[in-house]
Order: C-alpha cells, then structure tokens, then sequence
C-alpha cells in the first residue's frame, strides 16, 4: 500500500467541500479523480500532498516515497534551455556520471594495473556505475529523447523556458515528471494544451509506468485508457468504482437505476403506511388511534432516502430559424500562412446541410485559423469561401465576448423575446441552469458556466451553421455530455475543431485531418478515423477509404484556369510524396539501429556489472571502451534522426 487516506473531510467557511472520504492506492495502481467542476478534485489533490491541512481525517504515505505532482508551470528555471531543463530531471544521475568520468581519466593515465588496484580507483569506478546502472543511468538520455520527441518538443528545446506558452511550460513540467519516473505521480489536467499525437503518447507512457497514478482529467478517452480504477467526488461524498471509465458510466448508471428503484419503492411503502394512519384516525375509535399513532411513530423512524439524480439533464432539440440551401460552406483553392510560412495550399472542400464535421490536426496545423478565414477574421493568403443560401453562422471563440452583464435568465429573453418563459428555462435546464442559476450575474459565472451559457445562446439564435473552436475546454463531464446531446440532435449543421476524441466521437458524422498542409476526409467519427489510418498504416500504402478532401470535393469538369492544380501540380505532389515516402522509411531504418546500439550497451553494462570484470581494470577498460564507441555512435544516429525529423 502507497498511499492510504482515511474519513478525510475539507471545509471552506461554512460550505463542506466533502467529508468521509476513505480509499487505498497500491503500487502501480491507475486512480483518476473525476466530478463536476468546484466539486473539490484539486482540493484532495492538495490534501494529499499536504499543501492544505484537513478539518479531520489523515494521509498516510510510507517514509521517503517520491512524488511527482504537475498542476500547471511547476518547478521550472527560466534561465536553462528546455533541453538544459530535461536533462536536469535526475540531478543524482548526472552527479554519478561526472564521478564517472572523473575516475574513468584518473584510469586511463600513466598509472600501472597494480597501482590502480592499490589506489581503489578501479574499485570506486565499478561501484560507482553499478549504481549509475541501477538507478537507470544507462538508458536516461533515451528517456529524455523519447520525451522530447513524444510531447512534440523538437522545435523548442534550444528556446529558453522563459520564452515559452503556458502550454509548452506544461509540456515541459510533464516531460521532467514523467522522466523522474516517481513511485507516485499525481497529475492535475494533464491533457491540457496537448495536441491528439501528444496525448496518444502520453497515454503509452502512462500505461507502462511503474508507479502509482493519481490523475484529474475531463478527457474521457484519456481516462479509459490510462484508469483501472476512478474515484467520483459527488455532492461532497466519495465513491470508487473499479476499472476505466467506461465501465464507471456503465457501473454508476446501473447504480442510479438501482438507488432508484429503492427510492420509489420506499415512497410506495411511505404513501401506503400514510393512508392506513389517516384510515386508523378516521375510525375516531381509542384502540384505532393508537395503532394510528404507533404507525406514525415508526414511520418517523424511517431513514428516509434522497431522490437519486437523474442520470441525464433535459434533453431538448434545437431547430435553427431557418434552414440553409443543401450547400452550406464550399472552399476552394484555399490557402493560409502564418508569418510567412504556409499552413496549407490550395484546398478544396464542400460542407453540406446536416453534417457535423470536425477538424482534427496537431497544433499550429492552421485548424483555428480556418475557423477565423472563415468567420472573416483572418483574410486567406488566396482562394475562395463561399457560404451557401440562407447560411446564417454562429461563431464560438472561447472567449464568451457574446455576452453581456446581466443575468442568466435575461441574457436568453433578451435575444429571444419570442419565448416563452418556461420554455427559456426549460432550455436553460437543459444546459443544467437549475433552480436559482439562472438568476445569477454573467460576471460571476465561472469559465464553463459561461461556455455552456455562450452555446446555448449561439443554438437559440439565428445561425443554421455553427462554428465552435475547441468547445469542450473549461467544460467539466457531466457539461460535456450535456453539449454532446444538444449537438447530437441539433437539425443545423456543425464545424468544430476538437481534441476531445470523446466529443468527436459521439457529434462527429464526418472528419477532417489536416496533415502536412492538407486536408484528408474521413466520413465519419474519430473512431473510424482510427481504424481507416491504421489499416492504411499496416498496408503500408495509401487508404481507399480515405480521400483527400481537397480532390473528393472539387466539381469534375474543372480545369487549371478555373483554380484546380494541373498536371504539372500533380506531378510535383506525386513526386513529394515519394520522398516522403522515403524519409519515412530511413527514418525507420534509423529507428531500428538506435535500438540495436541501445541493446548492445546494456549488454556491455551487464558484463561491466560481472564479479571477474569488475575487480580488474584491463577489462573494465576494455568494456569502458567499447561503450564508449558505441555511445558515439549512438550520438551520431540521434543526430541523423533529428535531421530526418526536420
């Protein structure tokens, strides 16, 4: 047992935060933490690391067991390199390799084997590595490269820490954690400013860590892959739930139906006891109201049980104004460039009445600023956007500048004076503004009420296309679930971009991958998406089921005159393909050897670690040697791979 928390309670003034939670983790065991936003996740969090004292309860941790926390820009030296940060990860594996080198030129001088024996010298130098190699010192700058490749940091690992985006901050703060390889690892939002490659690498990393994991996290898809266990704070109280995610929805469902069940039956039972008092006293006789009397009291005695949740808010369907021509939004010849550098060129793509599409690309791939070209924002480099017939847009930024000061109620009676006043607060049910909520002051909301609040406004109003830049952020799971179902049964049409593959999955009806400046067409979810890129992967060619959305969109009988790319364009995009083609396959040939040379150490590592090499300089020398070379080498073939990369 790593970790044990027992009857912890947390209270802010009056307002309890949550009370009576008690749970175990063992080692190498996944926990995510989930529940609605304020329901005291990072509170816990900082309970558990003791950054906040208890009202009562305790946390117990064995003595000397190491613990990596990443809220947000932890721990970082603004005056190294990222790289320079990195590699600071495990200042105690740095320490011993500069002993290391130290006594390695104190060996290799004029002293004799016997001299060298009688000094201790060979003696220091082969206890010394052992413990270089049992703390993993051997395969510690492969971590590094493997972080720094996995999290997308090639770019920017010369820039100084000082320079960088509170995402690429993150970035690093996660690389160092993951690195450090704690007994426990506790993350706060870890997904957060990553991109899909990202993320998919962070989930391997995690599901091969050693250690213990504690994690907060609204991505769903995230969480199923990473969580063997989930621990819900709800209503101030604690529950856990074993397996990921998936099978928590599916468990507390099932939970919810039973509570139910023995909710309505006790109110049966309640009703059915008050009718045969009120029978009993209706008799007026002594020996009737007595027993009347004695009913009473035992039924006062119930513990009577609360109403369960329902398991989903008011489901609504939102119907635009007015409906849009068949051809919603066609693009053609499309080009973007940020500072002078292309984002992508010459794209085609035609979006029709009904569908929801999703963009999907890594960051900086250009996804925003389609949505921007699109709304008039940003002017493209060249190309066309044509909106259909009656097509009325909506447009969500993030940065809710669509509303206003007043309150929740007032902010959708004011655009939609043609409702009716239940109907406004059924729809803002529906988007889980209960009871008082909707008179609170929009200033006051927090970042996902006003996310919910700026969507439920945008599929009241006029517009028949909306256009929603990452519209999951600051949402909490139970908000996200809310949107989905809106979306889901929205009679508009929808472009998002996302990295929420949870959200893609159940809204998306047709994906866009803008992929090396173009973008490729997937007709249908992520999950799809998936299955037709890793076929496409495992043929080693190209994917009939995929099309370039450029090609698959444009009219048949256009011509180079009227914006479609002639053969000579064919012909220089064929010609690019196969080189990368080709890069790719050294790429992989420079993969394998870097294994090769990796296992090739650690086979020398073994043998330096062997009694009869240990004791005798010659061999270590020997074995000192060939390492030596080997990690020149190895130097070299990283160095060719991050040219390759480029």
């Amino acid at each position: 047992m790593l970790l044990q928390i027992s009857n912890l309670k947390k209270s802010f003034g009056e307002r309890v935060i949550f009370e009576g939670v008690s749970f175990t983790l063992d080692a190498a065991q996944k926990l995510s933490i989930v529940g609605v936003n304020g329901a005291g996740k990072t509170t816990l969090i900082r309970t558990i690391l003791k950054e906040i004292e208890p009202d009562r309860g305790s946390v117990t941790m064995p003595g000397g067991t190491s613990v990596g926390y990443i809220a947000q820009e932890q721990g970082l030296d603004s005056s190294l390199t990222v790289m320079e940060e990195l590699m600071r990860s495990r200042p105690e594996v740095l320490e011993l390799e500069e002993r290391m080198n130290s006594l390695r030129e104190e060996m290799e001088g004029d002293l004799g084997e016997a001299s060298l024996t009688s000094s201790g010298i060979a003696e220091r130098y082969s206890e010394t590595e052992a413990e270089y190699a049992r703390i993993g010192g051997y395969e510690y700058k492969s971590r590094v490269t493997g972080a720094v490749r996995g999290l997308s940091l090639d770019d920017i690992r010369g820039r100084m820490v000082s320079t960088l985006s509170g995402g690429e901050k993150t970035k690093v703060a996660l690389g160092k954690a993951l690195i450090r390889e704690p007994e426990l690892l506790i993350l706060d939002e870890p997904t957060n400013h990553l991109d899909m490659d990202s993320v998919i690498w962070l989930e391997s990393m995690l599901s091969s860590f050693k250690g213990a994991l504690i994690t907060i996290s609204h991505d769903r898809y995230f969480l199923d892959k990473i969580s063997d266990r989930i621990l819900e704070i709800e209503n101030g109280k604690a529950f856990i739930y074993k397996g990921n995610y998936t099978a928590y929805a599916r468990k507390k469902a099932e939970k919810r139906k039973a509570e139910m069940r023995l909710y309505l039956k006790q109110q049966d039972e309640i009703r059915h006891q008050e009718e045969v008092i009120e029978k009993l006293r209706s008799f007026n006789r002594e020996k009737s109201v007595k027993r009347a009397e004695s009913r009473a009291k035992a039924l006062d005695k119930i513990d009577r049980l609360e109403r369960p949740d329902e398991e989903k808010g008011i489901r609504i369907t939102f119907t635009p104004f007015l409906q849009s021509g068949k051809d919603v939004l066609t693009v053609e010849a499309l080009t973007a460039a940020y500072d002078g550098s292309p984002l992508f060129e010459n794209q085609f793509f035609t979006i029709r009445r009904g569908e929801r599409v999703c963009v999907i690309g890594k960051n900086g791939s250009g996804k925003s600023t389609l949505l921007k070209m699109i709304n008039g924002l940003v002017p493209p480099v060249s190309g066309h956007i044509y909106k259909g017939v009656n097509v009325h847009i909506g447009y969500y930024d993030q940065e809710f500048k669509n509303l206003g000061t007043g309150t929740v109620f007032d902010e959708v009676s004011d655009r939609r004076p043609d409702l009716k006043e239940s109907v406004i607060r059924t729809s803002l049910a529906a988007f889980r503004f209960l009871g008082d909520d909707v008179f609170k002051k929009i200033p006051d909301l927090s970042g996902g009420e006003r996310g919910r609040l700026s969507l439920l406004c945008l599929m009241l109003g006029k517009a028949n296309l909306l256009i929603l830049d990452e519209p999951t952020n600051h949402l909490d799971i139970t908000s996200r679930e809310v949107l989905e179902d809106a979306l889901s049964s929205y009679e508009g049409t929808v472009l998002s971009v996302s990295h929420d593959r949870y959200f893609i999955n159940r809204t998306a009806t047709r994906v866009l991958s803008l992929e090396d400046g173009q973008f490729l067409d997937f007709p249908g979810n992520y999950d799809y998406y998936l299955e037709k890129r890793d076929n496409a992967a495992a043929a080693g060619s190209g994917n009939p089921d995929r099309t370039d959305a450029s090609a698959s969109s444009r009219g048949a009988g256009r011509t180079a005159a009227s914006g479609e790319p002639g053969r000579e364009d064919w012909l220089n995009r064929k010609s690019r393909l196969a080189a990368e083609r080709k890069q790719k396959a050294e790429i992989e040939a420079c993969e394998k050897k870097i294994e090769e040379i990796e296992e090739q150490i650690k086979a020398i590592d073994a043998q330096i670690m062997l009694p009869e090499n240990a004791t005798s300089p010659s061999a270590l020398s020997a074995l000192s040697e060939e390492r030596d070379s080997l990690s020149s080498l190895l130097s070299e073939l990283y160095d060719r791979w991050d040219s390759l990369q480029e």
